[in-house]
Formats: structure tokens, C-alpha cells, sequence
């Protein structure tokens, strides 16, 4: 059976039906994400990007403009596997399918953007992303902490940078790692260290007054620490204002949209930390300036006023003068007679003299006689008391002759001891054999124990 061909319906032209099919998939597909593996891919002296995606049946060309080119953070290569976000449509100078690629990351990354994506939305829907939270920086904070790698090129730059700005500010260093398993617990442990040196009572002084979260650029996968629920909520309980700066300036992570103030690089975050010692130095110099000339014109002005009141009080203090020459006038003339004022003088101190010498040899008298009453009493006292101490003694003496063991020996008795010197007192202390010492008056006698 063969169909009739309308042959007076109007033709489209070549143009015309490339943009109806343009527009056609652009209404149905747009926008559209592809996981593929990259093939033929080309960087033109533009910038632009020239490659297809393909898979085990099919492949799709595409263009990548320099602007979505330039945001890429890794070099893609034949072979590899990505997925690539953007518009589909038709190239119409060929006719051919193109799609234009707006972004691309290595395949895997699509579910973690996902993943960012609904955190996202789960903590900005409780609130930790509210503007009214974030707090403003300290102009001149006492001291800063600092969260990252001790091996990462963003704590070299942060250090450089604080150095040149505000050398005389401590900085204290909590590492932790940035990348790979178990680096967002120990980001959120490091974290929770430094907030214990920021009260007033910390171990160290002065207090931290603003932290700093920082790490150097990297892809989606290498940044995805940032991107922890946990260390999110824990940025969200700082007790002083905190600054992220994770990445490069395109990067964002959602510790970026807790902290109160996202950094587009660390050195960045370095310079928001504190306003620049040269500045600060700056505005004290002239403020210096403006107190000097403060100062000067004060000065001006109350010395013009001293005139004005040394001028106003001159005849007031020339009367004054002249009253204290009156007085000391009159001083003089009392003072004009010195013989009688010293006759006076002396004679009181004849009769003061007359009067220490008669105390002083009633004086001598009285001790004189008391030292001879005091010399009898202690020659008659002398009189009384050696003869009783002599008494005494030779009472003490018969009693110690009467207990001496060389007394006792003398009537005929023997002291008897062990080789030991023990005494020997009772019989049962005896052996046959045994050696004993017999001690008499005149001397010792060696015995022995015999039936």
C-alpha cells in the first residue's frame, strides 16, 4: 500500500528545523546531567574545550566554554569516567547533537554533591545557617586559633600572614588532619580544644578571642570533611566568632556556611582575623598628632589666662608683701635684745645643774648604804649554809659506801658470770663443764663446773 505525498505542504529549511529540534530538546531534556567516559577531549588556544562523552554504545559531543572550563579543578584526560552537567542541543553549522557542558566532575562526585546538597538543606532548614547568628569580628582580638594540618601549605600561609600583619598577637595551633578517614572527627576534636582556651580563666593568656578553620584547595572529594554533619554542629557551638577558609574562592563546603564569616582562600581568612598592625600604628600616630596639637593649644590657653589673673591679683599681692615687711620688722626688733634674753638663759641653767648634782649625791649615798646591808647579809648567810652543805655530803658518802660491791666482796662473798659476763644467780643456770668466772676482792678466778 503506498501513501499519497502531500507535495504542495511547504519545506523547512535547513536552519529552521535545527533550531525546532534545538528547541524541542531543550524543552524536554534541559537541564541535563551524563556519566560517560571522555573521549578525544582538546583544550583550543581560547580556552575552550572540545571532547565527546561516551559509553559502550553511544557517544555525544561536547563543548566546554574557557568560563566553565576555568572553574574545573583537575585536568581531565581520555579514559576518564566524569559526569557533566549542561544543555543539550544542535550545533547547527554541522547539524550535529552537542551538548554544552556547564560542569564536570569525576564520576562518584555526582553522589556526593547530592549528599552536600540535602545536608545543605537540613541544616539551613534548623536554622544554623541564619544570618542573624553570625557574629562580627574582633578588631583586635587578644589571641587566635588556628585548626588545620601542621604539614599543609594553608597553616605556612596563615603563619606568613599573621606574621607580616599582626606579629604581636599569639597564635595557637590545634592540628588535625583535613583529608581522609577520620579527619572531620578529628577537625571537630581539635575544634573543642581550642574552645577551652577561650574563657577568661584559660591555662594559657591571654584568652583566644577568634579561630580560624582553614585548608588549601582541592576536589569535592578531598574537601568532603568539610562537609561533615557533626563538625558542622560543633563550628555552630564556637563561643567566639570563627572563620572558614577551605579551598580556593569557588569552592564552598558546608562548614562555610556555619562559620560566621567564609574566607575565599586561608591567607584570606589570616587577614580578616585582625585589622593590620601598620594600619592600627597608622591611626595611633594620628591620633598623636591631633593630642599634641590638643595639648598645645590648652596649654596656650591657660597660660594666657595666668597672665590675666597675675595681672588682676598684682596690687593684692604688693599690699600683701608690704604687710609681711611690717611683721618681720617687729620680729627684728624683739630680737634686738640678746644679752638679757641669754642672762635669763643661763641662770636657769645654773639652778637646773645645782639641782642634778645635789640629786646625784643623794643618790650614791642611798645605794652605798644598801650595798653594805646586802654584803652583810650575804657573809652571814655564807656562815650558815657551808657547814650544813658539809653535813650533807658525808651523810651521801656513808650511804654510797654502804651499797658498794667491792665492800660486799671484801666480807667473803664472790660475784659469778658467764663468758658472756652474764650474772650467774641461781643454780639451774649451771652445766657440767661450763667455764665460770668468779670475781673476789682482790681480783678474778677462772672456774669450772665440775659433779
Amino acid at each position: 500500500m503506498t501513501e499519497n505525498l502531500d507535495l504542495t505542504a511547504s519545506a523547512w529549511s535547513v536552519s529552521a528545523l535545527c533550531r525546532a529540534v534545538a528547541d524541542s530538546l531543550d524543552a524536554q531534556f534541559n537541564p541535563v546531567a551524563v556519566r560517560g567516559e571522555i573521549s578525544g577531549f582538546s583544550r583550543a588556544a581560547s580556552g575552550h574545550c572540545y571532547f565527546s562523552i561516551k559509553d559502550d554504545t553511544g557517544q555525544i559531543r561536547c563543548a566546554m566554554f574557557r568560563r566553565a572550563a576555568s572553574l574545573l579543578d583537575f585536568s581531565p584526560r581520555d579514559g576518564e569516567l566524569v559526569e557533566v552537567r549542561g544543555r543539550l542541543g544542535v550545533y547547527e553549522a554541522r547539524g550535529d547533537l552537542q551538548l554544552v557542558v556547564e560542569s564536570m566532575s569525576r564520576a562518584g562526585q555526582g553522589a556526593l554533591f547530592e549528599q552536600f546538597l540535602r545536608l545543605k538543606a537540613k541544616l539551613e532548614a534548623e536554622g544554623l545557617f541564619d544570618p542573624a547568628l553570625k557574629r562580627e569580628l574582633p578588631a583586635r582580638p587578644r589571641a587566635i586559633g588556628v585548626v588545620t594540618s601542621l604539614g599543609a601549605a594553608a597553616w605556612h600561609d596563615v603563619v606568613t600572614a599573621l606574621q607580616r600583619r599582626v606579629p604581636h598577637i599569639p597564635v595557637v595551633m590545634a592540628p588535625a588532619l583535613v583529608q581522609g578517614a577520620g579527619a572531620a572527627a578529628m577537625l571537630a576534636q581539635s575544634l573543642q580544644s581550642l574552645y577551652a582556651f577561650t574563657a577568661e580563666d584559660n591555662p594559657l593568656s591571654p584568652p583566644v578571642d577568634v579561630i580560624l578553620l582553614v585548608r588549601g584547595g582541592g576536589s569535592l572529594e578531598d574537601l568532603w570533611s568539610f562537609n561533615d554533619e557533626n563538625l558542622a554542629r560543633v563550628i555552630a557551638q564556637s563561643p567566639v566568632p570563627l572563620i572558614c577558609g577551605v579551598g580556593h574562592e569557588t569552592d564552598f563546603t558546608i562548614a562555610d556556611f556555619v562559620a560566621d564569616v567564609r574566607a575565599p582562600t586561608p591567607p584570606a581568612a589570616a587577614e580578616m582575623a585582625a585589622n593590620d598592625r601598620g594600619v592600627d600604628l597608622e591611626a595611633l600616630s594620628v591620633l598623636e598628632h591631633r593630642l599634641m596639637r590638643g595639648l598645645l593649644r590648652q596649654q596656650d590657653r591657660q597660660a594666657q589666662r595666668l597672665d590675666h589673673v597675675a595681672a588682676r591679683w598684682g596690687v593684692g599681692l604688693a599690699r600683701q608683701q608690704d604687710r609681711q615687711a611690717q611683721r618681720l620688722t617687729a620680729v627684728a626688733a624683739r630680737l634686738s635684745r640678746p644679752q638679757a634674753v641669754l642672762g635669763q638663759h643661763r641662770q636657769w641653767l645654773d639652778q637646773l645643774a645645782h639641782r642634778l648634782q645635789a640629786g646625784a649625791q643623794s643618790e650614791l649615798r642611798d645605794s652605798g648604804h644598801k650595798l653594805e646591808r646586802l654584803n652583810d647579809r650575804l657573809g652571814f648567810n655564807r656562815a650558815q649554809q657551808v657547814p650544813q652543805r658539809a653535813q650533807r655530803l658525808e651523810r651521801a658518802a656513808l650511804r654510797l659506801s654502804s651499797v658498794d660491791p667491792h665492800r660486799v666482796l671484801e666480807r667473803g662473798y664472790a660475784w659469778l658470770s658467764d663468758d658472756n659476763g652474764q650474772a650467774l644467780t641461781h643454780a639451774a643456770q649451771f652445766q657440767l663443764g661450763q667455764a665460770v668466772r668468779a670475781t673476789l676482792a682482790d681480783g678474778d678466778v677462772q672456774l669450772t663446773v665440775a659433779p
